[in-house]
């Protein structure tokens, strides 16, 4: 992590799920470097408290919360120890989820249940569970879902990914029209493919379903469609989420942006 602190977000709280590591645990960096503090909300402890003792070495704020995004107990209680430690909730980053590589006709049903509920229905308790606290607060608050570039198109393989990812624009748009009394922005970054171990652990995965190379998988599949044949990198979909969390009016709430190298263009 960077030591250069600015102030975009300063006297502003987040907490980011999915943050031990990846994309979230870059946004949490950022923020935590633009003057935010930072919950750094995960599964995995031991990696959360990982990422926020770094940021607090660095000069920042933050703390670790285990968090099981599927449980609303769990995201009732470490939305409480977040106000707990800094007394206020500004910004939600709805980011932690898995991948499940299968077909329709093979994917057991358990799958498809476990996935809806990470990357959809977690998005959904977050939500409720961080509107308690912006609803209360005279200041604009932020809401942002880590959507896809599979939230406005479709990908073999991925059914249960690809319905999620677009039920999150559905999300998305309702709260920007309900939170907008209360000051709540909401946002959907789209990303291509970022190489992180979430992306890495597909490769292999979808050279065995298509019966290619791995080599192909990357050249072919995942980047076959980008302008410049570069991966999506964790600081680009950083950078945007700074962006949409300190922009100052409500002029692009309920939108979707895509971040894909022109992977896919809207």
């Amino acid at each position: 992590m960077a030591t250069e602190l600015s102030s975009q977000l300063a006297g502003k709280v987040a907490l980011i799920t999915g943050s031990a590591s990846g994309i979230g645990k870059d946004i949490a960096e950022t923020y935590a470097q633009a003057g935010a503090a930072v919950g750094i909300a995960d599964l995995n402890l031991a990696g959360a408290q990982a990422t926020a003792d770094a940021i607090n070495a660095a000069g920042g704020k933050a703390i670790a919360i285990e968090m099981d995004v599927t449980s609303e107990e769990a995201v009732q209680a470490g939305t409480q120890k977040l106000l707990d430690a800094f007394g206020r909730y500004d910004i939600l980053v709805s980011n932690a989820g898995i991948q499940i590589i299968d077909s329709i006709d093979k994917m057991p049903y358990s799958n498809w249940k476990k996935m809806l509920d990470i990357h959809l229905n977690g998005a959904f308790l977050t939500t409720q569970a961080a509107l308690k606290s912006m609803y209360a607060q005279p200041e604009p608050s932020t809401v942002i879902y880590m959507g896809s570039i599979h939230s406005h198109l479709a990908s073999p393989l991925k059914a249960p990914y690809v319905t999620a990812k677009h039920a999150l624009l559905g999300l998305a748009r309702t709260l920007a029209k309900e939170g907008a009394a209360h000051g709540v922005r909401s946002y959907v970054i789209c990303p291509g493919f970022v190489k992180t171990p979430l992306v890495e652990k597909q490769i292999p995965e979808q050279a065995r379903e298509k019966g290619i190379t791995e080599e192909e998988v990357v050249k072919n599949v995942m980047l076959g469609n980008t302008v410049d044949g570069e991966f999506t990198t964790t600081d680009d979909i950083a950078q945007l989420a700074l962006f949409l969390a300190a922009f100052p009016t409500a002029a692009l709430t309920g939108q979707s942006f895509i971040a894909s190298h022109g992977w896919e263009m809207k």
